[in-house]
Formats: C-alpha cells, structure tokens, sequence
C-alpha cells in the first residue's frame, strides 16, 4: 500500500491549522527543506482548500492530506484541491464509502474495539488512533493492537517530542501526527526559520 509506505517512511505528519493561505509557502518550505515533505492540512479553518491547491501548486512532490474531513464534500473539495489522502477524526461509514467511491485512501479516526471492527468490515486497515494521548495514549495503543494484529494506527493528538518514540517503537504503529512543530501561532507569527528547526528536531529524534 503506497500511502502507508510512504508514511512509515516519514514517521512524523505535521497536522496544520492555517487561517492565511499564503502561509503556506513559506511554511511547505520549512517543511521540505527541513526533512519533512508532508502535510496535513486540516478543514478546521476557511482557508484548507486554499491552502491545499497552493501547497500542491509550489510542491508539487510533496505528499499533501486533508484533515478534519467531515464529509463527502470535504473529499471532494480535497481532491480538487490536490490533497493525496484524507484523514477524519472519527468513523463515519458514509464518509469512508465516499472516498473509496473516488479511490481516495482514507485513514478515518477509531479508539476503541467497536470503532475498529467497523473500519475492518469497511475493508479499511490503516487508521487513525485519535485523540491518542486523552484515549489512553501508549498503554491503549499496545492493547489494542493485541487482538487486531491486522491493523497499522496513526497516532494523533498529544504527541510530541517527549512520547513520539515510545509509540514508534510499537509494532503496527506506522507514523504520529503532530502539531507542535507547526503549532498555528508559530505560522500567523511567520516564524519559518523556528518551525524548520522544530522540524529537524523531529526528523533528527525519530530517524
């Protein structure tokens, strides 16, 4: 499966909230030039899909997601945009059969047992572990991938320097999603050369 592949590889995903779209030039820059040519650029703030098509327009090699996708229309105005994969925080077939419907992959959120014997009858095996620290965290990641040994998880929320390793060093952990190198009051202050740090920080702590 490429789109797994291709996160396991990167380990980190940097989840972004941008308000101004031009923002995201610069901020794609840091990302690329820093070791890190990924984004998830998320539907909480207006300006996503903008966000998405400038990103795809300036790197267009970069691996791009849509996060905080909430429905068929997200995915759509995602993949007109150019974003790659979409990521939810929750489990909502309809949502999922949408973006198997347009062939997009999808790694929808799940933490519990009855989330993730839906996805699977979904036909969906990578998922979303969210949100990760509040549900659990690394006790709750090893307990279930127990009895679902079949699944690949992305944790997402709370991660950050101090605990990103412990859950990289889990089996059927693929990748984390975090915030804190790209943290949205670091992007409105311009603050690139701080978050490229930030950046190699990350790669340096997981490779």
């Amino acid at each position: 499966m490429p789109l797994i592949e291709a996160l396991a590889a990167l380990k980190i995903i940097p989840v972004i909230a941008i308000d101004n779209a031009a923002d995201i030039v610069p901020l794609g820059k840091a990302l690329a030039d820093n070791g890190l040519p990924v984004a998830e650029i998320t539907f909480r703030t207006a300006a996503a899909v903008d966000a998405i098509r400038l990103l795809r327009a300036v790197q267009p090699d970069m691996l791009i997601g849509a996060g905080t996708v909430l429905n068929q229309a997200h995915i759509e105005q995602a993949l007109e945009a150019g974003a790659s994969f979409i990521v939810s925080p929750g489990l909502n077939p309809t949502t999922v059969r949408a973006a198997q419907a347009l062939n997009v992959p999808m790694l929808p959120g799940v933490n519990n047992p009855s989330d993730i014997e839906a996805a699977l009858e979904l036909g969906l095996s990578a998922l979303k572990f969210f949100p990760a620290e509040a549900s659990g965290g690394i006790k709750m990641v090893k307990a279930l991938l127990g009895p679902y040994s079949q699944i690949k998880l992305m944790p997402t929320g709370g991660i950050g320097t101090a605990n990103i390793c412990e859950y990289l060093a889990i089996p059927g952990v693929i990748a984390c999603g975090g915030s804190w190198m790209v943290e949205p009051e670091l992007i409105r202050r311009g603050e690139w050369a701080e978050i490229g740090r930030r950046v190699r920080e990350a790669v340096a702590l997981v490779r």
